[in-house]
């Protein structure tokens, strides 16, 4: 994707594409056009959940969709997570590369591994990139405190 902003905090780093609007559980959202989103995990979401090892949908193209509704999961090596949807429409595709390249979701979150596409519109708690940074700023500064009390640092 073109246009990205470089992001580091603590021992995370990434580029997070610039005219994506962001979800509070790590979704990406890019505008196709046509009123069509291509969905996908950040690389802060990819990141918790390890390496991924499978991804499975329970939706169809043509499916009634609400923000919220689980289209369905992914399992990693670290998590297994249901997949929710971020926006109002209708579901348009699953990504057909994931069945021979699952890879693709951890190496390549915000290109060849996107997750699915919807026509609709994007969930009203979705963010721009910048406050998407504050999001992930607080995030990681409430794991990295955990860490820090559990460990008696």
């Amino acid at each position: 994707m073109p246009g990205t902003s470089f992001y580091k905090r603590s021992n995370f780093v990434t580029h997070l594409p610039v005219d994506c609007r962001y979800s509070p559980s790590h979704f990406w959202l890019a505008d196709m056009g046509g009123g069509r989103l291509r969905v996908g995990f950040t690389k802060f979401a990819t990141r918790m959940l390890g390496e991924i090892v499978e991804v499975r949908f329970e939706k169809k193209p043509g499916d009634a969709l609400a923000s919220g509704d689980i289209v369905g999961s992914i399992e990693g090596f670290k998590a297994i997570s249901d997949l929710y949807c971020c926006a109002d429409g209708e579901f348009a595709a699953a990504n057909p590369a994931l069945a021979t390249n699952i890879d693709s979701v951890g190496d390549d979150p915000y290109g060849a591994g996107w997750l699915y596409e919807v026509l609709g519109e994007p969930d009203a708690k979705c963010i721009t990139m910048e406050a998407y940074r504050g999001m992930l700023d607080a995030t990681i500064d409430k794991i990295m405190e955990k860490q820090s009390s559990d460990y008696g640092a």
